[in-house]
């Protein structure tokens, strides 16, 4: 079954926890071993596993920005004025990302988060979120 989980950003570029609402779609499947892939359509966001602590969230944004500006004459922003959005999604992030699920329940370690991260908002994205059991 392939789930559909609807995030909605609410700033140009943030960081949204989304275990939460993964670990819920784990329970909806019933899968009580088995993997959990999480994936994400747009070109301008991204995922990743980390500590969702917000100094270090902010270190990475800060960072992000430092080694990708805004509006540094990139060639894509005469389409639509975003290429920093893409290039930070795509030297940085993954689309994917996934977890490994025992007795119905995410295998993160003790401060790992799943973390989806909005590079070109505020919108309603749309992730897709597949549990498999093996």
């Amino acid at each position: 079954m392939v789930y559909e989980l609807s995030v909605k950003t609410s700033r140009k570029f943030e960081i949204v926890d989304i275990t939460d609402e993964v670990q819920r779609l784990v329970w909806k499947s019933n899968v009580t071993d088995g993997i959990v892939l999480i994936f994400t359509r747009h070109t301008t966001t991204g995922l990743f596993i980390n500590e969702n602590e917000n100094g270090l969230l902010q270190d990475i944004m800060k960072k992000m920005e430092e080694i990708i500006p805004e509006g540094a004459g990139y060639s894509h922003d005469r389409i639509d004025d975003n290429a920093h959005s893409h290039l930070r999604a795509s030297l940085f992030l993954n689309p994917e990302v996934a977890v490994p699920v025992k007795e119905g329940e995410l295998m993160l370690g003790v401060w790992q988060r799943i973390l989806f991260v909005e590079l070109d908002g505020p919108r309603r994205r749309k992730l897709l979120v597949k549990v498999c059991s093996c």
